[in-house]
C-alpha cells in the first residue's frame, strides 16, 4: 500500500497470491524458488499447469488456483484492450492481436481472425484445440464461420508449444486448403500465423501462400 503495485518484484508480486509459505520457506522465499525453476521468466511460469504447480512443497490446489486465475486475469485484460474494429496491416498487428490468447498455452489451438474489406476485425474465434504435439482443424468449419459473418478476408493461427516456428507439412497442407476452400466463396486467406515464445512465423512475410 505505502510503495505501489508498480514497485514490488515479481517475487513480491507472487508472494501475495500465495498468501503463505511453507514449514521451511516464508511466502516470498517460495516465490523466488518457483521463479527460480522458472527461469525467471513470467511466461514459463504462466504455462505450468495446476498440477506442475502443486509439485512446489506449500503449493496446493487453492494456491496454485489463485496463481493460475491472476494469469487468466491478466490475459483478458490483453483481450479487451484489443477493442472492435482494429484495424490488421501487417503480420505483426495480427501477432499483437493473437499473441495474448496463444503464447502460453501447453497444448495446441487454432484461431481465426475474420475480416472485412477494409481490413478490421469482425471477429475472433477459436476453431479447435488439440494436444501438445497437433490440433485437427475442419476446413468446413472455418469457410462456415467465415460466410456467416459476411468476411472478406480470413487470419489462420495456431501456436507450436515447442517454440519452434518452422511449419510442418500437416501445417502446408490445411493453409493450402483453407485457402482452396475460401478462394471459392471470393474469400481471401491474408495470413497463416504460427506462434511460439514471443515471436512468430508468418506464411505471407515468408512467400508460402
Amino acid at each position: 500500500m505505502q510503495m505501489g503495485r508498480q514497485h514490488l518484484s515479481d517475487a513480491e508480486l507472487l508472494a501475495i497470491i500465495l498468501g503463505s509459505g511453507n514449514t521451511d520457506e516464508t511466502a516470498i522465499q517460495l516465490a523466488q524458488r518457483i521463479l527460480h525453476e522458472s527461469k525467471n521468466d513470467i511466461n514459463t511460469l504462466a504455462k505450468l499447469s495446476i498440477n506442475e504447480l502443486q509439485k512446489f512443497k506449500g503449493v496446493g490446489p487453492a494456491k496454485a488456483i489463485n496463481i493460475a486465475a491472476a494469469f487468466e486475469l491478466g490475459r483478458r485484460r490483453k483481450d479487451t484492450d484489443v477493442g472492435e474494429h482494429l484495424k490488421i496491416n501487417s503480420s505483426r498487428d495480427a501477432f499483437n492481436l493473437l499473441n495474448p490468447k496463444l503464447s502460453d498455452l501447453p497444448h495446441e489451438e487454432f484461431w481465426i481472425v475474420l475480416m472485412n474489406r477494409a481490413n478490421k476485425v469482425i471477429k475472433i474465434e477459436n476453431i479447435s484445440k488439440g494436444g501438445i504435439s497437433g490440433t485437427v482443424v475442419d476446413v468446413r468449419l472455418v469457410s462456415k464461420s467465415a460466410i456467416e459473418n459476411n468476411t472478406s478476408s480470413v487470419i489462420l493461427a495456431h501456436n507450436h508449444p515447442s517454440g519452434n516456428l518452422k511449419p510442418s507439412q500437416n501445417d502446408i497442407d490445411i493453409t493450402k486448403k483453407i485457402k482452396e476452400a475460401l478462394k471459392i466463396f471470393d474469400i481471401t486467406l491474408f495470413d497463416h500465423l504460427i506462434i511460439g515464445d514471443k515471436n512468430y512465423y508468418s506464411f505471407t512475410d515468408e512467400g508460402a501462400l
